[in-house]
């Protein structure tokens, strides 16, 4: 069982926090979608999670039709900041940070959104929802402190931020499976690995959560896939950054990379692109390494009851064998389905695996990767035609199945474990 403390931290965090938690537990990587006209906030968003949450390094880079593989490889680097002593012009703001109250279900357990953990209300947990106060940025330091430091060579970042991976060409989505499955990547002159807390997250701009996808080799790579809907859930970080009303600073474009430079204390890396950024780390993490290593050793200890697992494996054959679906229901996912389902009983602070986490991680784990008939570039057809079914009929019938109807239709019916 884990500590208040650390039930405490994990009560807190919002969603894209949670999902990036999940990862750097299961040390495995996420896809996360949203509207087209959301992605470079939440680009913004997930830097700010990295820096002020876990304490890490983040680096974006704009994937587009004709990006090449140098850009990718020099994209994913960062310069290691020099430690110097302590000096006065390394002055902090302080700033409340806005938590977001949703209702919770009758029972308390995860809701059917797909959220991670639901909200306890304050009568429940009396002072667990306290604002939380963060570091709002951090002065870069005066180039006198750093003079006398010895230079050193740029590392890859901890957080790689790939923004409309999709667009980029199959060949550099090549190199980032390459990239996940060796955590090393080859450049012009040295061989770059990857650091022990490193995460690569797919940004993707879709116009729905199914739509939010990659190449499928790659796409089968990703652990886990979140929806972010920005217009619901906001961006926590940049909403308490965001100058208020009668401030100086209303006059300066939030979607500029200049304000993004000056409210978040990012700078442009040497020989980079304009759209890559490195955020300045804060000097106290959120959810340190400690409690990810702690999360890790509960997600091993957590217990599988043998209906439960009779139950995963179910939903897993419904799943193949549902007539809308033609694809996805790999080995690979099947394997991060059953580590997350033990992830999300650590998060929640239980010792084993229940039917209402098994619901929610099929949701998460086969989002992205359930391919339908009749989705564009998809061979084969509904089965039923092979004995004489007429393909307009079909059509008829298949004419309202999604990933997300697919997912529900099975859950309904698997009868879940008592």
């Amino acid at each position: 069982m884990a500590d208040e403390r650390l039930l405490d931290k994990i009560q807190s965090l919002s969603d894209l926090e949670l999902a990036t938690l999940l990862c750097l537990v299961a040390r495995e990587h996420c896809l996360i979608g949203t509207l087209p006209d959301y992605v470079d906030e939440l680009a913004e968003e997930l830097c700010l999670v990295a820096s002020k949450t876990f304490n890490l390094t983040s680096a974006i880079i704009n994937c587009h039709s004709h990006t090449t593989l140098d850009e990718f490889a020099t994209g994913l680097l960062v310069p290691q900041p020099a430690r110097g002593p302590p000096s006065p012009t390394h002055a902090r703001s302080i700033s409340p940070y806005r938590l977001r109250h949703e209702p919770s279900s009758s029972t308390g357990g995860p809701s059917s959104s797909g959220s991670y953990f639901p909200s306890p209300t304050p009568a429940s947990r009396p002072g667990a929802f306290s604002p939380r106060i963060g570091p709002a940025a951090i002065v870069p330091s005066s180039p006198s402190t750093t003079t006398n430091q010895p230079a050193q060579q740029p590392q890859i970042a901890n957080f790689i931020l790939a923004k409309n991976l999709h667009l980029a060409p199959r060949a550099v989505q090549i190199q980032a499976l390459e990239l996940l499955r060796t955590r090393r990547i080859f450049t012009r002159t040295s061989v770059q690995t990857a650091p022990k807390q490193f995460l690569f997250i797919a940004i993707i701009g879709a116009p729905s959560p199914t739509q939010a996808r990659v190449t499928p080799h790659l796409n089968d790579f990703f652990y886990l896939s979140h929806w972010h809907d920005a217009e619901k859930d906001g961006f926590d970080y940049l909403d308490a950054e965001l100058p208020r009303n009668g401030d100086d600073d209303d006059d300066v474009s939030i979607a500029s990379s200049d304000s993004i430079i000056k409210r978040h204390g990012l700078s442009p890396l040497p020989d980079q692109p304009s759209s890559s950024f490195q955020p300045l780390v804060s000097e106290e993490a959120h959810v340190t390494e400690d409690d990810i290593s702690l999360l890790s050793q509960l997600t091993s200890e957590a217990h599988v009851e043998v209906d439960v697992l009779r139950y995963q494996m179910n939903i897993v054959s419904h799943l193949r064998m549902h007539r809308a679906v033609v694809g996805g229901v790999t080995p690979q996912a099947t394997k991060y389905f059953q580590y997350l389902c033990k992830s999300l009983a650590a998060l929640h602070g239980l010792g084993y695996v229940t039917g209402s986490l098994v619901g929610l991680a099929v949701r998460k784990v086969y989002g992205h990767r359930v391919v339908l008939v009749g989705e564009e570039g998809v061979e084969g057809t509904e089965r039923s035609m092979q004995w004489g079914s007429e393909g307009g009929a079909v059509g008829v019938v298949m004419g309202g199945w999604g990933v997300e109807e697919v997912v529900e239709d099975v859950l309904g019916m698997v009868g879940v474990p008592a």
